[in-house]
């Protein structure tokens, strides 16, 4: 399989294709509502994932990972709040 890139060719982080490959992302959202249950089966997806990667790491490595996944978690929780204020400063027009 190719591998495709976490990286657009404007240098963005450009990961909305694999998860528009997560079948239960796109049926979790399918409403506009994530629930406790959505969210609880996401977690053990997510620490699922993380184990299966983490087993394999060599120190090195596991350290550039876990820079990646703050700075992911980072970015993503900015980019979340500034679309929220981008909206806020919208709908006040």
């Amino acid at each position: 399989m190719a591998r495709t890139s976490w990286i657009d060719d404007d240098s963005h982080p450009d990961l909305d294709a694999h998860v528009g490959n997560l079948e239960h992302f796109a049926a979790s959202l399918a409403d506009g509502v994530i629930d406790d249950q959505e969210l609880a089966t996401q977690e053990k997806n997510l620490v699922g994932a993380m184990r299966a990667v983490e087993a394999g790491l060599s120190d090195d490595q596991h350290a550039k990972v876990t820079k990646l996944l703050a700075e992911l978690t980072a970015y993503s929780v900015m980019r979340t709040l500034h679309e929220m204020a981008q909206a806020r400063v919208q709908g006040k027009r």
